[in-house]
């Protein structure tokens, strides 16, 4: 017997039944974003490690553990995207979209790959849609960032989600944090988990998203970022909240927020769905001022988010199926056949959905087989050119003149 294969492990494949709702979430995505002035980018699926090594962080799990990395024939180490901003950027920088008009505001959709340890909602490979708008720092972009999501969210209906922001200040000013919080865990250090003491120098905020107990405790008296910001961090932060309130979109502060990437500056964000359990995430972002530079193109001020949409999706949990013909077309006679195909057809090119038995079933076949596709209609053609119209719910029928098909209401 030959030898059966299947997915690798932490990969899943998108069977018909489910690719209605993957198409819905990216669809009004696409849709949301397109009509707020946002224009649709697509990058390559791998790119330079150097990319994400100096545009997401050396210190980052990302970067350390869950990056996909291989070497080419060129001896040149490629790296399986594992986030989108960081290749959005790059693109911005190499193509020269400084010298479009600012803000240049974009969107993409495709899939994502880290090496972590799957469970409902995280694999690895995955997908997630995303905006950026690169160019300027006023805080009504970081508004409006969020207000896409925002609608995101309310469109699709997804239940029980809340908005957590805060604020990590610019790179400046969040230095002199850093080294308060660096002595405070020093001093703690032994009651930390072992993967928080290995980065207190080089990345001590992620101890604020440890799950390990006895960090949690000293997480919870440890010194606050917010308290930490300057004039022009907090007026900036407040100026976010503030154009929040007035749109009509409620959030919480969190002081103890962080973001997995080492770029943000400034507000961050993160949706969070109580029905997601501890991978309660459906998508956030934030404001990355210095990521423009660090690839090699001009000071230049962003903010963005990335969504999930295996996330969206488990806490949408949609009733999908594949999508059913408005017209199923059957014969009785082999010699119309020809017809059939011709008819189907021509009613695809018009833009209708129409289908036709392909396994040479007789006629009760194939009137079985419109009633499993969910067809709406079923049109059966006569030997006489004629043709039987029934309407699948109801049983209703008349006769028709099938080349009068494509003009007839079918709703």
């Amino acid at each position: 017997m030959a030898e059966k294969f299947k997915a690798s492990k932490g990969t899943a494949d998108i069977l018909p039944d489910a690719m209605a709702g993957h198409r819905l979430v990216v669809e009004t995505a696409r849709a949301i974003w397109e009509r707020a002035g946002y224009g649709t980018i697509e990058t390559p699926i791998f790119e330079d490690t150097g990319l994400f090594q100096r545009g997401v962080g050396d210190s980052t799990d990302i970067v350390r553990k869950e990056m996909f990395t291989f070497e080419d024939q060129g001896g040149r180490s490629l790296t399986l995207r594992p986030e989108g901003t960081a290749p959005v950027c790059r693109a911005f920088v190499e193509h020269g979209m400084s010298r479009l008009p600012q803000p240049v505001k974009l969107g993409y959709a495709g899939s994502f790959f880290r090496h972590e340890k799957p469970q409902a909602g995280r694999y690895r490979q995955f997908h997630q849609i995303g905006v950026e708008a690169i160019g300027t720092e006023s805080p009504l972009a970081d508004f409006e960032v969020i207000a896409l999501l925002d609608e995101l969210v309310s469109e699709l209906g997804i239940p029980g989600v809340t908005l957590r922001i805060g604020s990590l200040g610019s790179l400046d000013a969040r230095r002199s944090y850093l080294e308060v919080l660096k002595g405070y865990l020093r001093e703690r250090s032994g009651e930390l988990s072992e993967d928080v003491r290995e980065r207190i120098e080089i990345n001590p905020l992620r101890a604020f998203d440890s799950d390990h107990e006895g960090t949690a405790v000293v997480m919870e008296g440890a010194p606050r970022l917010i308290d930490h910001l300057d004039g022009a961090d907090r007026e900036h932060f407040d100026e976010v909240q503030a154009l929040l309130r007035a749109g009509g979109i409620e959030f919480e502060l969190d002081t103890t927020l962080v973001r997995g990437l080492d770029y943000y500056t400034r507000t961050i964000f993160s949706f969070v769905c109580d029905r997601l359990g501890a991978q309660s995430e459906i998508g956030g972002g934030g404001r990355y001022d210095g990521l423009i530079s660090q690839l090699g193109g001009p000071e230049t001020p962003a903010v963005g988010w990335a969504a999930g949409v295996e996330r969206i999706l488990l806490a949408l949990d949609p009733e999908t199926e594949t999508p059913s013909p408005d017209v199923f077309i059957a014969w009785a006679d082999e010699g119309d056949r020809e017809r059939a195909v011709v008819l189907v057809r021509e009613l695809r090119l018009k833009g209708l959905s129409a289908g036709i038995d392909i396994a040479g079933r007789n006629l009760k076949g194939q009137l079985k087989q419109a009633d499993r596709t969910g067809a709406r209609w079923t049109l059966i053609l006569n030997t006489d050119g004629s043709g039987e119209l029934k309407r699948m719910e109801t049983g209703e029928q008349q006769t028709i003149d099938p080349g009068d098909l494509a003009g007839l209401d079918l709703n």
